[in-house]
């Protein structure tokens, strides 16, 4: 079990990526099909401006933690697959460039070609890394340091599918995520915009997906067998459903729990991936094969859980902020008289964290027994969840006093 954890974590972090990260790329997007809509170009990049940055750290998340619990795999995968990550990479570094020197735009010119390099980086992006994908799926990455071809890993029918389905499908993220924040701003006309922007790209995102099983049948049979069958054919089946509900949700303008339907229908496409591989991460390599040492898992999962507790209640109150701003603040007289119950519950939840902490690591490090390590990792979750609660609401608590 505890070699399959930091797995876990990192499939966590891809789906976050894909879903958050995902929806600022597709912003990008937009940006170069309405390049003569001003409107549309200077909502959209005003609606990344908190978060661009701050969706980048689950892919720094996933990066770090798959090469440190899984390095042979991790070698393996960079090196063969080093062309795309490498475009990836660009397109990243020239995506920040251009957000970074718009500021300085002296001309409505200069604004207009740092939009185009911008909007054409957060296309590359997605479509890169979702050609990458495309190479690890079809098993085009053999175990070994650069063992697979440098181009024909990537550039295949299945993996050019993956990437143009990971371009579509961060492009309908961004117009439902747009969409709902023209909504709550009362631009009106811009959430008309949004909406069938919306409305189009999802259904050209399933349509695309569709004619992609014909593809990935006719190249590689494994691929499409193991997803229609067995665990991962319910993921596919909820990815599915959650898309044609998002579709009726933004068709009745019920746009906030449309956000929730995309990001379910786009993350179960990952999980349905990832079931349908386990537990093998390379041909001939499975999860347990390609986990590091126990000392190093242990350190691994203990440091993501403790990070959690650092990263979770800054991502919520940053979301919370520029996204969920429709949450409404108690009445004073409520906040007043709850405030005592509330300094003792988390003055509890922090004494019960600190417990499940030490308990965790201390299973995890001294005991052998398998019960005692899934105990211990029990412990560890625990201990986030009670953390969690122990920092975040006093800030939310402070954040509304404030206002």
């Amino acid at each position: 079990m505890l070699e399959a954890l930091p797995l876990v974590f990192v499939l966590a972090g891809v789906a976050l990526y894909t879903v958050l990260g995902g929806a600022d790329l597709g912003a990008g997007f937009w940006q170069l099909a309405d390049a003569r809509d001003s409107d549309v170009r200077e909502y959209a990049h005003k609606a990344m401006a908190p978060v661009w940055e701050a969706n980048h750290v689950w892919l720094i998340f996933v990066l770090t933690v798959f090469w440190t619990a899984y390095p042979s795999a991790f070698g393996s995968i960079a090196s063969t697959l080093a062309v795309p990550l490498f475009i990836a990479l660009l397109g990243l570094v020239f995506r920040g460039a251009a957000y970074a020197l718009r500021a300085g735009a002296g001309t409505p010119r200069e604004t207009g070609r740092i939009d185009t390099l911008f909007s054409l980086s957060s296309i590359l992006v997605p479509f890169a890394l979702g050609a990458a994908v495309g190479g690890v799926a079809t098993d085009r990455v053999p175990v070994g340091n650069a063992a697979g071809d440098l181009w024909s890993s990537w550039l295949n029918a299945t993996s050019i599918f993956i990437g143009l389905l990971a371009v579509a499908t961060s492009a309908y993220l961004a117009a439902v995520y747009l969409a709902a924040d023209a909504a709550h701003d009362r631009k009106h006309a811009l959430e008309r915009s949004f909406r069938l922007r919306a409305l189009g790209s999802g259904v050209g995102a399933g349509a695309l997906a569709v004619a992609g099983i014909f593809v990935v049948d006719a190249e590689s049979h494994t691929l499409f067998h193991s997803l229609l069958s067995g665990r991962a054919l319910a993921a596919v089946i909820v990815s599915g459903l959650a898309g044609i509900a998002t579709l009726a949700l933004v068709y009745r303008r019920r746009y906030e729990p449309a956000r929730y339907g995309a990001a379910l229908a786009v993350a179960a496409i990952t999980a349905g991936w990832a079931l349908s591989r386990w537990p093998t991460i390379l041909p001939d390599l499975t999860v347990h094969q390609a986990a590091a040492g126990h000392d190093t898992l242990v350190c691994v999962v203990v440091a993501v859980l403790a990070g959690g507790v650092i990263l979770f209640p800054a991502l919520v109150l940053l979301f919370r902020l520029t996204v969920a701003s429709h949450f409404r603040i108690p009445e004073l007289a409520v906040r007043q008289g709850k405030a005592a119950r509330r300094t003792t519950n988390i003055r509890a939840l922090a004494r019960f964290a600190v417990a499940f902490a030490i308990a965790g690591v201390g299973l995890l490090n001294i005991a052998d027994a398998t019960w005692a390590h899934a105990l211990g990792v029990a412990c560890l979750i625990s201990f986030v969840v009670l953390a969690f609660g122990a920092i975040v609401v006093p800030m939310l608590d402070e954040q509304a006093a404030a206002q």
